[in-house]
C-alpha cells in the first residue's frame, strides 16, 4: 500500500497498530460511499481514498479535523469531506455503503480520564463500551442495504457483546482479523447489512 506523509499533533491519536489493522483490511469497492467516524490523523481515510472517491470523515475533536485536513492536503488528496461533530450528528440524514470506526475501546476508570481532547480517542468508559454501544445502536440508520461496517475494538471491551448486538440488528458479523498485544487482542469486526 502507498506510503503517506503523516503529520501528528499532541491532541490527536497517533496512528498505531489498530489504525493499520483497519487500513490494511478495508473492504471498499470503487464507487462506494464511505464514512469514517473518528478519523483522527486521517490515515485510514487516506488508504480508503485509493479505493473510492466518495469519502466523508467525522471527528468530535476539532484538532483532529484540522490535522486530517493538513494530512490530506500534503498528500494531494482532495476527495475527502471533513465534518466536525460527534459520530453521526454531522451526517444526520445520509447513508453510506461502508462505515469505518476505530473505536475508543479502552476501559477507563474516572481517575484515568484525560482533560485534553486526546481523551476522545481512548476513553471507552468503565467497560470500554460507552461509545461502541451508541455507535452500534445508530449505525444501521446510516448504512445502505448490502453495506458493511468495519470496526476496531479490544477483547477487553467485549467482542461477543458487539457481535451479539450486530446480530440482533440484522447484520452478519465476524471477527475478520486480530492482533495480540500484552494483555488484549485488538480485533477487526466486519458486519454485513442483510
Amino acid at each position: 500500500m502507498a506510503e503517506f506523509i503523516i503529520n501528528t499533533d499532541n491532541n490527536v491519536y497517533v496512528p498505531a497498530e489498530d489504525s493499520y489493522l483497519l487500513a490494511d483490511n478495508l473492504l471498499i469497492k470503487e464507487g462506494q460511499s464511505v464514512l469514517e467516524i473518528g478519523t483522527g490523523s486521517g490515515i485510514v481515510a487516506m488508504y480508503a481514498s485509493k479505493l473510492t472517491d466518495e469519502i466523508t470523515v467525522t471527528d468530535i475533536n476539532f484538532d483532529a479535523c484540522r490535522l486530517a485536513e493538513k494530512n490530506f492536503r500534503e498528500n494531494g488528496i482532495e476527495n475527502i469531506e471533513i465534518l466536525f461533530g460527534n459520530m453521526f450528528e454531522p451526517v444526520k440524514n445520509r447513508k453510506f455503503d461502508v462505515i469505518l470506526f476505530n473505536t475508543p475501546y479502552l476501559p477507563t476508570e474516572d481517575g484515568e480520564v484525560l482533560e485534553d481532547t486526546i481523551n476522545y480517542a481512548f476513553d471507552g468508559g468503565l467497560n470500554g463500551r460507552k461509545v461502541i454501544d451508541v455507535f452500534l445502536n445508530e449505525v444501521g440508520n446510516h448504512l445502505n442495504e448490502g453495506g458493511i461496517v468495519q470496526l476496531i475494538q479490544s477483547s477487553l471491551s467485549g467482542n461477543e457483546e458487539t457481535l451479539d448486538m450486530l446480530d440482533k440488528s440484522g447484520f452478519i458479523a465476524e471477527i475478520a482479523a486480530s492482533e495480540h498485544f500484552f494483555f488484549e487482542d485488538i480485533t477487526l469486526i466486519n458486519a454485513y447489512k442483510i
